[in-house]
């Protein structure tokens, strides 16, 4: 059985979708939507670009936020290039 999307209503009435595993497990929550046709456009965007979707690595900061370095090649030797990893 493949993994399957469901609308639904959150506490603060706002409609969200989440994304289950084939055994129900919740893998991914949506952002708040104003109603069920925007969140169901949601679903389809996340369709059409989660097979080309490339993972890209962050770092977190010790009060909870992300870092983002650029590139300089000044600061780092050629040889450690980017790595982007294909969607699974």
């Amino acid at each position: 059985m493949a993994g399957q999307f469901e609308i639904f209503t959150d506490a603060e009435s706002n409609v969200r979708f989440r994304l289950l595993g084939a055994d129900g497990t919740v893998l991914a929550v949506s952002k708040a939507f104003e109603d069920k046709r925007s969140a169901a456009d949601g679903i389809m965007a996340v369709r059409e670009c989660a097979g080309t979707g490339l993972i890209r690595e962050t770092h977190s900061t010790p009060w909870g936020g992300t870092t983002w370095t650029k590139s300089s090649t000044a600061a780092r030797p050629h040889s450690r290039q980017r790595r982007h990893f294909p969607a699974v």
